[in-house]
């Protein structure tokens, strides 16, 4: 874990592919990604159903909270650790989601969104990407986004890419389908 405030911003998930993906660049036709856990790097067409993680939110009974935030809730309370496994039960899994969101909405927010949000927590975890130092820098850059761009990609070029990737044939929870309800929602 020798690069602790890797940028949370570029995680994507794809439908059809297990795992986690970090944007590369952009290529005329589609864009260049790499597995967060293996670093393997492929190319992925225009076509791909492409979620941006910071463009996911989950219910709660009076507003949408940002992903990222939840995943803070869930570092802070496991101390920045691994924590529940996916495959856990679902009455762990709802005592799980009780800890890192309290005021879920217990309507919307299905078992299937809190697997989902565990292996996501657990393999970005394990990638080096959830720390303390992490989370403290992306509140750092969204309170001073000129000082802190990234040095990768100025923030016209990000915004360009999460423009074109919230574009894109977009879901937000990788493998349901059109008329399924999904309880992570893109914000946007």
């Amino acid at each position: 874990m020798k690069e602790n405030n890797k940028a949370l911003e570029k995680i994507i998930s794809i439908s059809g592919k297990p795992g986690l993906f970090k944007l590369v660049s952009q290529l005329k036709n589609g864009f260049i990604i790499e597995d967060v856990i293996s670093k393997k790097k492929v190319s992925i067409g225009n076509s791909s159903q492409v979620s941006l993680l910071d463009n996911i939110a989950m219910f709660t009974f009076d507003k949408e909270v940002n992903l990222y935030e939840v995943f803070e809730n869930v570092g802070k309370m496991s101390n920045y650790e691994a924590t529940i496994s996916h495959k856990s039960t679902d009455a762990e899994l709802r005592s799980f989601m009780e800890k890192a969101l309290p005021d879920y909405d217990t309507e919307r927010v299905y078992v299937s969104d809190m697997k989902k949000l565990a292996q996501w927590y657990n393999t970005l975890q394990s990638a080096g990407y959830i720390s303390e130092k992490a989370f403290a820098d992306r509140a750092a850059a969204l309170e001073n986004p000129d000082e802190n761009a990234s040095p990768n990609l100025d923030m016209a070029k990000q915004e360009k890419v999460q423009n074109k990737t919230a574009n894109t044939k977009a879901k937000a929870s990788t493998g349901a389908k059109s008329n399924t309800k999904s309880t992570l929602s893109k914000k946007g």
